[in-house]
């Protein structure tokens, strides 16, 4: 089967959509053709969108933006739905895995239901989606294999996922948090990032609580 790897990270590099489409690889690569595809880097070509038309399946990964889809990656799939109503000559599934900033998995519901609809308008089977909270860490847990420790969620949720892709099937979405006690998390983000992002950009803490 041919399957479409789309980044929808508005990142060039080292995106978090990036890692997660890395995870899944090895777990769909059997047997299958995967193939990269990043508007991130440059507008799709009309070949592109040709190719993508003739796909078993789509698996598009890409952060929250105001609870929804990127502007990039939005415009992305209106171009793309009027190509599959033109030029798809077989059924089509798609799949999804969203990550947020957000502690709880659950804020990704919005954008999950954004591309269902899509899905519906576009005349292509939504499959399911996986929605990652606290994202961010992704880059941090490179060398902590999936389904271990705090991607211990995550692992889970990547062999459903990849289960439905290799058969083409359907399966209830899943979205959820890490398996890293929400407090840490907190205190991690506030001090490792947040703060230090600040004194790197020459602000201090202060700065960041300032109201303008």
């Amino acid at each position: 089967m041919n399957i479409a790897m789309i980044n929808g990270s508005p990142k060039p590099v080292n995106s978090n959509s990036g890692i997660l489409l890395k995870m899944l690889e090895p777990l769909i690569s059997t047997g299958n053709e995967l193939t990269y595809y990043n508007p991130n880097k440059r507008p799709l070509t009309p070949a592109e969108y040709s190719e993508l038309c003739r796909m078993g399946a789509l698996v598009i990964a890409f952060p929250l933006y105001v609870d929804g889809i990127p502007s990039h990656l939005f415009r992305l799939l209106a171009t793309l739905e009027e190509y599959l109503k033109s030029e798809r000559e077989q059924e089509i599934y798609v799949y999804a895995m969203i990550n947020n900033g957000f502690y709880e998995g659950s804020q990704n519901h919005i954008a999950l239901d954004i591309l269902k609809h899509w899905c519906t308008r576009a005349g292509v089977h939504f499959g399911q989606a996986l929605g990652q909270g606290a994202g961010e860490m992704l880059g941090s847990l490179e060398k902590v294999p999936p389904g271990k420790g705090p991607l211990k969620n995550l692992g889970k949720a990547m062999h459903s996922l990849a289960g439905n892709i290799q058969s083409r099937s359907k399966g209830d979405s899943l979205l959820f948090s890490p398996n890293f006690p929400r407090f840490a998390w907190k205190f991690a983000a506030t001090h490792s990032f947040w703060n230090a992002t600040a004194k790197k950009n020459g602000l201090k803490k202060k700065d960041i609580l300032r109201r303008l």
